[in-house]
């Protein structure tokens, strides 16, 4: 009996340890790779792996009953992939970087200064951290906007070239097919031959003899 209620103890207590995983995911900023691994910047490819199965494990959806696993299983995910891309990995160092720097100015504080050590230093870096990478995510929009509205002119341009070219084309065409007429209507002006009539005009003056 004993070794049941144990057991049932040990089991709400995994369950209480995947919730808190959970909720923790869900409310860390997504776009901080490190901060939803809850790992540190600069920790090799080998234990980004390996914290990476060990929450996975945790928090999957097929092990938990809790409704938002799904949603912090993508995130972890997405997380890990993040951090296994060099290019994406560097992008975020780079930002962690700055913000260090931006807070270290901000505060005058210089790298040996004992502050920069402290918990509450860490913190406000997060923070600012944070700050950065929204930063930057919208510069990035901004530009992509810019660059989509200079490839819709240039888009409008060409098919308003193209369009033109299509209509002297077609024009070219329309005034070639004419062209033997043309030619053959003045060489007969020229010998003062009367142009030949129409095939309507000769059944109107048929009709009008056969009235008469």
């Amino acid at each position: 009996m004993l070794d049941d209620v144990e057991s049932e103890l040990m089991g709400m207590g995994k369950e209480l340890d995947k919730d808190e995983e959970i909720e923790r995911i869900r409310n860390i900023f997504s776009l901080n790779a490190y901060a939803v691994l809850d790992i540190q910047p600069g920790v090799p490819e080998s234990d980004i792996k390996k914290v990476y199965r060990t929450k996975s494990l945790l928090i999957h959806p097929d092990k938990t009953k809790n409704p938002n696993a799904p949603d912090a299983f993508d995130r972890l995910k997405k997380a890990q992939t993040m951090l296994l891309d060099e290019k994406l990995r560097a992008e975020l160092d780079e930002s962690i970087a700055d913000a260090r720097m931006l807070l270290m100015r901000e505060k005058k504080l210089t790298a040996d200064d004992e502050e920069t050590r402290g918990p509450e230093f860490a913190k406000e870096w997060r923070e600012k951290t944070t700050w950065v990478i929204r930063d930057n995510e919208l510069r990035k929009q901004r530009q992509l906007k810019a660059q989509m509205r200079e490839e819709g002119r240039a888009q409008k341009k060409e098919d308003e070239e193209l369009a033109e070219r299509k209509r002297k084309r077609e024009h070219d065409d329309a005034w070639e097919k004419t062209r033997d007429t043309r030619i053959n209507s003045w060489r007969d002006f020229q010998q003062g031959k009367k142009p030949e009539p129409t095939e309507g005009a000769k059944k109107k003056k048929k009709k009008v003899k056969a009235l008469g």
